[in-house]
């Protein structure tokens, strides 16, 4: 099942690929509209064809809707610790301080987005409004947390990041958008209970899943990629 705008019987598989990759972003508004189980499955199902050492497929994943995934919400917006306060204890995401290339990366994306919602640099407090829409998973019907061994190594995370983008893949060929989402790291605490997570998985991320509601601000703008010849070197 492909997306509207891919479903063209002229177009080649490559532009099919292309479009679906180039579509993919980001997405921080869902609508209601339910994602009929058939299709997380197949999703998740497609996900597990991502490359591993030795197929050794290091992932898990917890699909979580309605009463359940509201529960996490409110476990998460309850537990009294701010995301800029808490611990990362389990793995850390970014560097403890940021240098460029980097910092002005990270500066630009952000003031995009806030300039989209129209939150000035000093408005903390709608700032941190906009984060926590992390936790209900920006409204999208369907959550899912992704966890791997931790007793697994570096490489076993790589692959585990290659199956992320072939779900997000996935999903955008059938009309679906995502969020991966970093943010639930931190909380694993609140969330494992729920999920019945063992000690012995990491909670790697969460992710937003459903269909975009265009008429958001937030959804309006696009992120830069580097022109190659900032980052590739062609040795002959």
């Amino acid at each position: 099942m492909l997306a509207p705008n891919l479903q063209s019987d002229e177009r080649s598989e490559t532009e099919i690929i292309d479009e679906a990759i180039l579509t993919r972003r980001s997405v921080r508004a869902f609508l209601p509209t339910s994602v009929d189980d058939y299709l997380i499955r197949e999703i998740l199902d497609l996900g597990s064809r991502a490359p591993s050492g030795t197929n050794m497929q290091p992932w898990k994943a917890y699909v979580v809707q309605g009463a359940v995934k509201a529960k996490i919400a409110d476990s998460i917006l309850n537990s009294g610790v701010r995301a800029e306060k808490i611990e990362w204890e389990e793995y850390r995401y970014y560097p403890d301080k940021f240098f460029e290339p980097y910092l002005t990366r990270r500066r630009t994306v952000g003031y995009a987005l806030y300039n989209a919602l129209g939150i000035q640099r000093r408005e903390v407090e709608r700032m941190r409004a906009q984060h926590d829409r992390n936790f209900v998973f920006f409204d999208a019907p369907v959550g899912i947390i992704f966890t791997i061994d931790r007793r697994l190594n570096q490489g076993s995370w790589l692959d585990h990041g290659m199956m992320l983008q072939t779900v997000m893949i996935a999903a955008r060929a059938r009309g679906l958008h995502t969020c991966p989402q970093a943010a639930f790291a931190p909380y694993h605490k609140e969330i494992r209970p729920i999920l019945g997570i063992s000690e012995d998985e990491i909670v790697v991320c969460g992710m937003a899943l459903g269909y975009e509601d265009t008429s958001k601000p937030e959804n309006n703008f696009r992120t830069e990629r580097e022109p190659l010849e900032n980052w590739v070197t062609f040795v002959k």
